[in-house]
């Protein structure tokens, strides 16, 4: 930092500054320090921060499954709003393994990182109800382990309702849930789905609900293929729980020969990049990962500062709504929209 200094024409507390990510620091002074940090080749000591700072300039993020694209793009978002920030990501697969996310909110990850993300699926609220976390800590998505985690994602009743909605403006009226389940998302989702129904006064036999196991291409086939073989009417529309039940279902469908968006029109919740491709292709609901990225390590890093200055967490953790959006694709789209 001494030779940056005399090089750029400051202190070794500006650079500091500079390195550090300090905000008073007028444009110009940075962009000199910048330049002389570049000729000189300067590479900070993260180690030497860190004994000195306390800090291990490390978060750690752990998600279910980062072969599916919705968690994948998650850590895309998680690791780029950190990289901004000059921190690195440590990304943990739990394999939506219960024990593994009881592990983790017991502080499993901080002996290796400042913090943690933590993206659950299985482990009850009730079996941690009452603790409080002794570390940073930030839920992300919409499984809740109770109100006094932090959490960060968009409100899956609503972003269900939306995607019905969406439907029901296309003139569908048997829409199929596909994904119905006992985990959390899965409540939820159905909770949009039958305000949805009930709001437009649709009758409750035509409120049609497909379980399934697990959110995913095969399981949406599989259901999917399975009801196009029953002896009831055929449904009108189908509102999957998630982008690869989608992409499942549209498969299925198309084996049949049922027409998409003709017969049976399709929605979803995710957004994957993959949706864009699909044939045809899916309207669904997009969360704003990037949003959520910055939102959960923002609310980290005051967790981070609330302690480093002694002062106890809050009566009750920031319970945040991001925001979604509808995008409307071929696979729904029967009429003029301007969603």
């Amino acid at each position: 930092m001494r030779d940056v200094a005399e090089h750029a024409g400051v202190s070794v507390r500006t650079v500091s500054n500079v390195v550090s990510g300090y905000t008073h620091v007028s444009d110009d002074t940075r962009a000199r320090v910048q330049r002389s940090l570049d000729e000189l080749g300067y590479r900070m000591d993260f180690l030497a921060r860190g004994l000195r700072s306390g800090r291990t300039g490390f978060v750690a993020l752990a998600v279910p499954f980062l072969a599916e694209p919705y968690f994948a793009e998650l850590a895309q978002a998680v690791i780029r709003a950190a990289a901004r920030r000059g921190i690195t990501v440590l990304v943990e697969s739990t394999e939506g393994d219960s024990e593994v996310e009881r592990r983790i909110l017991a502080g499993g990850l901080t002996n290796v990182a400042d913090g943690v993300l933590l993206s659950a699926l299985t482990v009850p609220a009730a079996e941690v109800a009452g603790t409080v976390p002794d570390f940073p800590l930030v839920m992300l998505g919409e499984h809740s382990v109770g109100d006094h985690f932090p959490r960060v994602g968009i409100d899956n009743v609503a972003a269900a309702r939306a995607a019905v909605e969406h439907l029901l403006d296309q003139g569908c009226r048997r829409i199929v849930a596909l994904g119905g389940n006992s985990s959390e998302n899965g409540c939820q989702r159905m909770e949009g789905y039958r305000e949805a129904l009930s709001a437009a006064n649709v009758r409750r036999v035509n409120w049609l609900v497909v379980p399934v196991e697990d959110w995913t291409r095969p399981q949406g086939y599989a259901a999917v293929r399975h009801l196009l073989e029953g002896s009831g009417p055929l449904p009108d529309g189908i509102f999957a729980f998630n982008d690869a039940l989608a992409v499942g279902a549209l498969r299925a469908l198309d084996a049949s020969g049922v027409r998409v968006p003709g017969d049976i029109a399709v929605a979803s919740i995710d957004d994957i990049p993959e949706s864009a491709f699909t044939h045809p292709p899916l309207t669904s609901i997009a969360p704003d990962l990037d949003v959520i990225a910055e939102r959960a390590l923002t609310l980290l890093d005051e967790q981070a500062r609330r302690a480093a200055d002694g002062n106890p967490p809050p009566g009750s953790a920031p319970q945040e709504a991001t925001p979604f959006r509808l995008v409307v694709r071929e696979s729904s789209q029967r009429l003029p929209t301007t969603a």
